[in-house]
């Protein structure tokens, strides 16, 4: 551990007592995780959510101006549609500038849920002059942050040591996980961003031509109103229409939130997340012609990879970012990835209408799947892409949807519509048909499957708010597989069903009721069989209530059956109390979870989005008999100097060993430590 950290320690306090620094404000933890739960119904632990947690943490500490910010701005609110942006542009053009926030209470398409949330991250600001872009100005009106964030598993883990079986450790590097992270903006037009990150077991070394951290990202940006709306060098993200061609980053669908099957393109934007793929890296801008924006982009990477035994083709493509082992090392840096391409929009009051195009191209060909299921992967080492995208808002509809082809193959669309039937009444509906030969590697459409390919289906869903106390909103989705899958040999079907009332008699108390069933098919354990039907239901309360002015309490208890075929059901159980902490102007503000679970397996298994040092996040699964404790603590040293410290465990009942490999851990307990450091000026 001193290894890795004694170039980084002394930089980090030279620059506490050497930089002039601002106050920071308090984070409310509580209000993101709530809107992430509201995107995201379900959630698996290698998730990244750490660009959402970013975004909306900037904009909590930063708010938007609710008379400058335009649709791509308040698209990056994401717990807000695309029908309520439109309402605020629209009421701003109608009746002018607003005066107050409040203002908002006045437009229909608002529910009070939605308003408590946006309310935390808008103004109103008073007019103020443009600064000329001067070195002074650059260093006078400017933000800067810096994050230190140090992690490790306490319990020892196979990997790290020598075995019987091995001379050395199979992992290359120390269990200490570094992340680093600096960030300058220049009044929200001029951005730079740089992260460096060392995952756990991966070597970090300079001698010897050895290059530090195993992860390096970086990118500087403009904003701008005029001709140059956006121009990005270095790693960015590109996210155009439904997401069937190009969508970078977090895309969420089939959440607790009727807006989520919409997604907001925002277009360009920098990369700022510790996922390690499914990003560019290059340069593009986005230029505006009157109501035209037109936004190329170049991008050349390398990628990690597994390659086939003769290496000359592409067996898979390595997303983890992970190079601890012998063969993970060799799979470092394998393939080469060239990406370019256009986006052309067309802009409206309620229209907006686009087409993207793309071309990629790879070092070595992906070879052929083996297996009769991967008959229609893709082939070959180049892949093209056009689509057509389209919204229009009418009266209280907002219709949207999208259409791709991958050249040479075959062709995804989907569209769909959501409405305001009643100021008390929403419905959504979606339809979508994916063919089995459709081909994009940067596809997060709304789908079932991890990729929009193989799949038709059609969603509906209901909001209903019977008044300022109650609310219900329901959702079901169909949805059929033309063509075989992994663990699926023959064509298949399957629904889901979802439904979520709340009471919130008052802002301190709120009561959530969830009940969600999942029907699928999968191959019968017996092989003569077919297929067997996979029922899994998963039943929720959330208790959230405020004891005092400091304290907040949270209470949830889940439960899961998992029944398939023939076999016997499994059963899964989870609670936990959560103690929030968080006064106002305090320098400390805290959480503590306690929760006991006991599932019969893997297939039981549930899933919990926990608090976190700020910008990280934990979705452990909870696996097997036992209990989880962590604490999560945030200290203010001075103006502009945080510390949070976060201890986390999960002992298991009647176990001995826990993982298996060379994560393999002698004992019944797993626990974690982290400590970051954050420096604004």
């Amino acid at each position: 551990m001193n290894s890795d950290l004694k170039f980084l320690l002394p930089a980090m306090f030279l620059t506490v007592f050497y930089t002039k620094v601002g106050y920071s404000q308090i984070q409310n933890d509580l209000l993101i995780e709530q809107i992430i739960e509201s995107v995201a119904h379900q959630v698996s632990e290698d998730f990244d959510f750490s660009e959402l947690s970013e975004r909306l943490n900037l904009y909590k500490r930063i708010p938007l101006d609710i008379n400058e910010a335009n649709k791509e701005q308040l698209q990056e609110l994401i717990f807000i549609s695309a029908a309520q942006i439109n309402s605020i542009l629209r009421h701003r053009e109608e009746n002018g500038l607003f005066l107050d926030v409040l203002e908002l209470q006045s437009i229909q398409s608002f529910d009070p849920q939605i308003l408590r949330w946006l309310f935390n991250f808008i103004v109103v600001l008073p007019r103020s002059e443009i600064k000329s872009l001067t070195l002074k100005n650059l260093s006078l009106n400017s933000e800067n942050e810096l994050v230190l964030r140090l992690g490790q598993v306490l319990e020892k883990q196979s990997g790290y040591y020598l075995s019987e079986s091995r001379s050395d450790p199979a992992y290359a590097g120390s269990p200490l996980r570094i992340f680093t992270r600096y960030r300058y903006n220049y009044l929200n037009k001029i951005f730079v961003s740089v992260n460096l990150e060392k995952d756990a077991g991966e070597a970090l070394s300079f001698s010897k031509g050895a290059k530090g951290f195993d992860f390096y990202s970086a990118n500087i940006s403009y904003k701008g109103k005029g001709f140059i709306k956006k121009i990005i060098v270095g790693d960015y993200g590109l996210q155009f229409g439904e997401g069937l061609i190009m969508w970078s980053g977090a895309g969420f669908g089939k959440g607790a939130n009727i807006s989520t099957i919409a997604k907001q393109d925002i277009g360009l934007r920098p990369y700022s997340s510790v996922n390690e793929a499914l990003f560019m890296r290059g340069f593009s801008a986005t230029f505006k012609f009157n109501k035209i924006l037109f936004t190329p982009f170049f991008s050349s990477r390398i990628l990690d990879a597994g390659m086939s035994e003769s290496n000359l083709e592409i067996s898979t493509l390595r997303v983890s970012g992970l190079n601890r082992t012998k063969s993970e090392i060799e799979g470092k840096n394998a393939a080469f990835q060239r990406v370019f391409g256009a986006n052309t929009q067309f802009t409206a009051k309620k229209l907006n209408a686009g087409i993207t195009g793309s071309y990629t191209r790879f070092s070595k060909p992906f070879a052929v799947g083996k297996s009769l299921y991967q008959q229609y992967n893709f082939k070959g080492s180049v892949l093209g892409n056009i689509g057509i995208n389209y919204s229009y808002t009418y009266k209280n509809s907002y219709f949207f949807g999208e259409a791709a082809h991958s050249i040479n193959s075959g062709f995804a669309n989907l569209h769909g519509i959501i409405s305001s039937l009643a100021p008390k009444v929403s419905l959504a509906l979606l339809y979508r048909n994916y063919h089995r030969n459709y081909h994009s590697f940067f596809n997060q459409a709304l789908a079932e499957s991890t990729n929009a390919v193989n799949e038709k289906g059609f969603y509906a869903g209901l909001t209903l708010k019977f008044n300022r106390q109650w609310d219900l909103f329901v959702f079901s989705d169909f949805f059929r597989f033309p063509w075989l899958k992994f663990g699926v040999d023959g064509p298949s079907s399957g629904y889901e069903l979802f439904t979520q009332i709340s009471y919130s008699p008052s802002k301190l108390f709120k009561l959530i009721g969830r009940l969600r069933q999942q029907i699928k098919e999968e191959n019968s354990e017996d092989l003569v069989m077919g297929l067997d039907l996979v029922d899994k239901r998963d039943f929720r309360i959330d208790l959230q209530y405020k004891i005092s002015a400091d304290f907040s309490l949270r209470n949830r208890v889940e439960l899961v059956r998992y029944h398939k075929g023939e076999l016997n059901p499994e059963y899964g159980f989870l609670s936990f109390q959560d103690i929030i902490f968080d006064p106002m102007g305090s320098k400390f503000s805290g959480n503590i979870r306690f929760g006991l679970f006991e599932t019969s397996g893997f297939n039981s298994r549930i899933y919990a989005y926990e608090h976190d040092v700020l910008y990280a996040y934990s979705v452990p699964a909870y696996q097997g008999k036992g209990s989880r404790f962590y604490i999560n603590g945030r200290y203010t040293l001075k103006r502009g100097f945080d510390l949070w410290l976060r201890y986390a465990a999960i002992n298991y009942a009647n176990q001995e060993t826990l993982g298996s490999g060379t994560e393999l851990i002698n004992g019944s307990k797993r626990s974690e430590i982290r400590l970051q450091l954050r420096l604004q000026f």
